[in-house]
């Protein structure tokens, strides 16, 4: 950066974007977290069936549960043509964020 232009003469005043990549971004942000949330959800689901905390019912309506929401992902995830390979956010050393 060089010392005699001020930064607001460098610096852009406002980003250069269209509403659909910003809505697409957002909605990938959006499925993220809920893709992160369910896969959580469903690990507690397993450990908590192993485990033999759960009655035949319990089992069986989480198992339903867990179904439907995997499904309305996969809508949600068609309606703007993303995959979940799209939504796993690299954390560099760490790893991606969301398992395979």
């Amino acid at each position: 950066m060089t010392d005699d232009l001020p930064a607001h003469r460098i610096l852009p005043q406002r980003l250069a974007t269209d509403s659909e990549s910003v809505e697409r971004d957002l909605f990938k942000l959006v499925l993220t977290i809920i893709e992160l949330v369910r896969q959580l959800m469903e690990k507690q689901a397993l450990r908590r069936v192993d485990e033999g905390d759960l009655t035949d019912e319990q089992v069986e309506e989480l198992g339903l549960g867990l179904m439907h929401l995997e499904n309305a992902m996969e809508e949600l995830k068609g309606k703007y043509d993303l995959t979940t390979a799209d939504l796993n956010i690299d954390l560099g050393p760490l790893g991606t964020l969301l398992s395979e």
